[in-house]
């Protein structure tokens, strides 16, 4: 039994608020294993956090809504989209502050994510306001990310490429990791959606 069943309420946060730059378009709405791209992600999201889905949007919002399929349950605009994934994040976050007592960070092209690896992330948080929980790969620190809710107003400050990188090497927070391999597949290029679609 996960904490998400507990009383911590857990939210998940979709990141697909990026202008696909290497892609040479909106990568989100391009079909993977037989969906959008972008809905992989939400349906690893729904799995462990049934209800509590935040969509962040930015570049070409409307064409992103209509390829989430619902599986959303409410969505955070990101105005400042182009500014890095910093603001993309910090909006999520302000969307779900104020209900949850933490919230797991995605991804929108990182399709090989699991509900079971969520679930791991959860099952390995301590409760705890300052503990962090990161998904690892060959000492890589990535998303998904569990952050407690003692790290949302650091979260709702952050701004540009970074991310949240300065928090996760911070003394302040406590970081544990959970080893997951297949993260580090995301998707920058066409080449990349079309060696994930393959290797099927």
């Amino acid at each position: 039994m996960t904490k998400q069943s507990s009383t911590l309420r857990i939210h998940a946060c979709v990141l697909a608020a990026g202008l696909s730059s290497r892609f040479g378009a909106t990568k989100l709405v391009h079909s993977v294993r037989g969906r959008p791209l972008l809905q992989h992600a939400l349906e690893a999201a729904q799995e462990v956090c049934p209800g509590q889905v935040t969509l962040v949007v930015g570049h070409d919002a409307e064409a992103v809504r209509m390829a989430a399929g619902g599986l959303n349950n409410s969505i955070a605009t990101n105005e400042r989209y182009e500014d890095g994934i910093g603001s993309s994040i910090a909006a999520g976050i302000r969307a779900s502050r104020n209900s949850a007592d933490a919230v797991l960070v995605l991804l929108a092209d990182q399709p090989l994510v699991t509900g079971e690896h969520l679930a791991s992330l959860i099952a390995t948080w301590s409760g705890s306001e300052n503990d962090i929980v990161a998904t690892s790969f060959d000492d890589v620190i990535c998303p998904p990310i569990l952050f407690p809710k003692g790290v949302f107003s650091a979260l709702c400050a952050l701004n540009g490429d970074l991310g949240a990188r300065e928090i996760l090497t911070s003394n302040e927070f406590d970081l544990k990791t959970v080893e997951f391999s297949a993260a580090q597949h995301d998707v920058d290029t066409p080449e990349d959606l079309h060696k994930i679609d393959q290797d099927s």
